[in-house]
């Protein structure tokens, strides 16, 4: 198997959330998680992976502060996965995928589930970027501007 390469010091901030949780089962796992499953078996059962894959990528979770590991709900000698707050962080990132999919999949009558506001049973409403002062944007109307800080720290490590 090739190893693969890290983007942890990429200075882009999108290689570097790849670089925590950008492979496919990792996402799933995340998403299960948010969906409520705790246990090493509700993982497996849901997702049909390996037992030695899966257990690489809830290690590798846990490690990066997406997932704790805490005692049992029911009492039992069992550990369960939980989301921590940066693992509850990546709910939009889903959402947003989910809200992609269900635009521009070539097959969406296969697409099984929408989401919905628990309180209401509404779907919710699709996301969208405004800029501070309340205007839509699109990607033509943003650019990228460098950080003051990340200039100087470019300049002293040259």
């Amino acid at each position: 198997m090739v190893k693969r390469t890290s983007l942890a010091g990429d200075s882009c901030p999108i290689a570097r959330a790849l670089d925590v949780f950008g492979d496919w089962w990792s996402l799933l796992i995340i998403r299960d998680a948010s969906l409520g499953r705790r246990r090493f078996g509700e993982f497996q059962a849901s997702l049909g992976l390996a037992k030695n894959i899966l257990t690489t990528r809830l290690r590798t979770l846990v490690e990066r502060g997406i997932l704790k590991m805490v005692p049992a709900s029911d009492g039992s000698a069992y550990q369960e996965y939980v989301l921590t707050p940066k693992g509850r962080g990546i709910f939009p990132i889903l959402v947003a995928l989910r809200q992609w999919s269900e635009e521009f999949d070539e097959h969406p009558n296969e697409i099984d589930t929408f989401l919905v506001d628990r309180e209401n049973g509404k779907p919710v409403q699709k996301l969208a970027l405004y800029s501070q002062d309340g205007r839509l944007l699109s990607a033509a109307d943003t650019t990228l501007k460098p950080r003051a800080a990340a200039k100087r720290a470019r300049r002293v490590s040259a």
